[in-house]
């Protein structure tokens, strides 16, 4: 029998099961979209609907990596807004002309990649702390870092689409 410090925990699996809910909702409301609003730009980031789901789909594995150094009691040294906006900018550039179903199958895919990882982690690992570059090298936990990033991300960007899509 596993103990604590080496079973998968039920926070684990709420997180992962809330990872694949927001892509879930981003990958519905992809699908009703018409191939005008996929073109459409975002209100107040100028990249387009199709870019910006694409760009949560193909986040999930670096923002993973990186919950995986703190899972280790690794800090996260070389990440900061600077390098974020210019791995999201050379993003917007090479996946301009995305295909809907191209972006939806990497949601997919890596939604449930990412949670798959995050299932399998034990209270302690989502306990461990370390410093983040991307916010002002405060000591994050794991657990809030995956919140923040492979879980909120996908909300975050859902719920700026559906605002442009109402104006």
């Amino acid at each position: 029998m596993r103990n604590s410090q080496t079973a998968p925990s039920k926070r684990a699996h709420s997180l992962a099961d809330r990872i694949l809910q927001g892509a879930q909702a981003l990958e519905a409301l992809t699908k009703e979209l018409s191939d005008s609003e996929w073109k459409m730009p975002v209100a107040g980031d100028g990249r387009t609907i199709g870019v910006v789901v694409h760009h949560v789909a193909s986040s999930y594995p670096l923002e993973i990596e990186l919950a995986q150094l703190l899972v280790s009691g690794k800090a996260i040294s070389e990440a900061t807004m600077e390098v974020v906006d210019q791995i999201n900018a050379k993003h917007a550039l090479d996946y301009a002309a995305v295909k809907k179903q191209e972006a939806i199958e990497l949601l997919q895919q890596n939604s449930k990649a990412a949670s798959n990882i995050v299932r399998k982690l034990t209270d302690a690992e989502l306990e461990n702390a370390a410093p983040v570059s991307l916010n002002a090298n405060a000591p994050l936990t794991a657990q809030f870092f995956i919140e923040d990033h492979a879980l909120r991300h996908s909300f975050h960007h859902l719920a700026r689409i559906r605002a442009t899509l109402k104006q």
